[in-house]
């Protein structure tokens, strides 16, 4: 909380701003890919198929209608397709 208060009260440099913007992007970056990978520990990770395989019609339906909810029904509903099968 303390953050946010400091940073109403003052404001930061543009080069500050700018590279704060990127840090949404490389966290859900980070955690998109991080899905894909079953970690155990002393051993490489595994790949995770179901979440690899329900990627892929999500990030078409992400790139054709930049609409959260669709991306969203499209990664649930996809997901239960792989799981189904």
């Amino acid at each position: 909380m303390v953050p946010f208060v400091l940073l109403k009260k003052f404001s930061l440099p543009k080069l500050a701003v700018e590279f704060l913007s990127f840090v949404p992007i490389t966290i859900m970056a980070a955690l998109f890919f991080e899905s894909w990978f079953i970690g155990h520990p002393g051993h490489l990770p595994e790949i995770n198929w179901e979440n690899l395989i329900a990627s892929g019609p999500t990030v078409v339906a992400a790139a054709i209608t930049k609409n959260l909810l669709a991306i969203v029904i499209v990664g649930v509903i996809t997901m239960a397709i792989v799981r189904l099968v």
